[in-house]
């Protein structure tokens, strides 16, 4: 079976939680890339910032959603925090900003989303 097969096999059995947690360790792991390489490669910079930001946009325009089920105060949370994360990432990229506080961000949201049982570092993405 190849590799994109296995892809599209496993995400069919995936629930929603685990999907997103998967994609916020993905994203955060590009970040903490993007962040060792230093504001040089702007590139890996650029591509990292802008995979966050569309992330945190995606969850946004869910939570604006009349048919998300997320109690109004959180949906008003996230979009609060994608509003956030869209303005720390446009100064991350023009002035060569610290990375470490989109990074912890993220963290603390895979904490939320890690399975049950998980522990706290099970919720840190490996550098």
């Amino acid at each position: 079976m190849s590799y994109k097969a296995y892809q599209t096999a496993a995400s069919r059995h995936e629930d929603p939680r685990s999907a997103e947690y998967r994609l916020f360790g993905q994203v955060t792991r590009a970040l903490l890339q993007a962040r060792d390489v230093g504001p040089e490669a702007i590139a890996t910079r650029a591509d990292a910032l802008d995979w966050n930001r569309r992330m945190w946009t995606a969850f946004a325009a869910d939570c604006a959603s009349d048919a998300n089920q997320l109690p109004e105060s959180l949906r008003a949370a996230i979009i609060s925090l994608s509003i956030y994360i869209s303005r720390q990432s446009s100064a991350a990229m023009r002035d060569n900003g610290e990375l470490d506080g989109l990074i912890e961000i993220n963290r603390t949201i895979m904490q939320g989303l890690a399975p049950a049982g998980a522990s706290a570092e099970a919720a840190q993405p490996a550098a």
